[in-house]
């Protein structure tokens, strides 16, 4: 294996020079630094992390912590935060929580013993407070994505749920529906609460009733026993004319269940939803939906990530990003004004 000293040995040079021309430290000439990079590249060297991190206290390494890595939404912002570490010289490391608040505190723990320089996370609600307590604790920086977590105080890039639900409630009455459902994520994460919020608002301001039993309230996260949200579509009597779903995953659960019962998107019942479907979005049932910026989610929660932690001693005070969502108008709405 080649070590420093062979290539302070070929270069003429000392070790630790060697040394601060890999860590990009102390003051050496233009000239210095092209020979040593010259003889590392001719002999093949492969800096030591691990010895790296040890002298610089950073392993140039992230993790991206996310909660439903089967939808879209979540794939898209992934590949942004990659891009943007990648950018600027870092490797990242990625969990899944499934929205499972005991999967991520397994998470948590591999984050502490992995000594990462930060962490860009989508958490599973509030009742993950204690485990970004617990990263502020090892004074780990972190920054939160899609979610607010009330007791905490964190950079955080949000999108305008509140807003995006107005925009799909107006658009169904726009075209006359007056009966409008909402199958929604928990009330414990915050995008949920907002999203339920705005649906209120908006059917207010068109002067339609709330009734509370056309509100279903699951997980976000898909699921393999569908028995309450079908009982809960049973229930409904009479049958809305239309039903706004919190996320993409909750569409498509609805819609399976919808056409089980023989019912057809929209001759028969209406459907919108939030987020959109990555590639798929142009593919039968061309679902109406607002669509955040998923890439940008996760590029610029990254981008400040990596100022945090590059800006530790005067980065500022906490950052706030809200991204407006853009309403996309398909055929998965029935007109049903004359």
């Amino acid at each position: 294996m080649v070590t420093i000293y062979d290539i302070a040995a070929k270069a003429n040079v000392s070790a630790m020079t060697v040394s601060r021309v890999i860590n990009n430290t102390g003051r050496i000439s233009e000239k210095t630094k092209a020979k040593v990079k010259k003889v590392m590249e001719e002999m093949n060297y492969v800096p030591n992390q691990m010895a790296r991190s040890l002298v610089l206290q950073q392993t140039r390494i992230l993790f991206l912590l996310i909660t439903d890595i089967t939808n879209p939404f979540y794939t898209t912002l992934s590949r942004g935060a990659e891009d943007a570490a990648t950018k600027n010289g870092y490797r990242l490391l990625f969990g899944n929580s499934d929205e499972n608040l005991e999967k991520e505190a397994g998470y948590m723990n591999t984050i502490l013993t992995t000594r990462v320089d930060g962490v860009l996370i989508a958490p599973t609600g509030d009742p993950s407070l204690p485990h970004l307590e617990q990263l502020r604790l090892h004074n780990i920086p972190f920054v939160l994505l899609d979610r607010e977590v009330p007791g905490i105080e964190c950079d955080i890039v949000l999108g305008d749920s509140k807003e995006g639900a107005r925009q799909l409630v107006d658009q169904l009455a726009s075209q006359g529906h007056q009966h409008i459902a909402l199958v929604n994520g928990s009330s414990s994460v915050s995008s949920a609460r907002m999203r339920r919020l705005g649906y209120e608002e908006a059917l207010k301001l068109n002067g339609l009733p709330l009734h509370e039993e056309r509100v279903f309230e699951t997980s976000f996260g898909p699921r393999s026993d569908l028995t309450e949200l079908d009982a809960w579509i049973s229930s409904l009597d009479p049958m809305p004319s239309a039903i706004v779903a919190g996320n993409n995953v909750l569409a498509v659960e609805v819609i399976g269940l919808l056409r089980k019962r023989g019912l057809r998107i929209p001759d028969d019942i209406s459907i919108v939803c939030f987020d959109d479907f990555g590639p798929y979005s142009e593919i039968d049932p061309f679902i109406t939906v607002v669509a955040q910026q998923a890439y940008q989610f996760g590029y610029m929660g990254m981008q400040m990530l990596i100022d945090r932690i590059q800006n530790r001693e005067d980065a500022g005070p906490w950052k706030k990003i809200v991204l407006p969502a853009e309403l996309v108008v398909r055929s998965s709405v029935k007109r049903l004004l004359d």
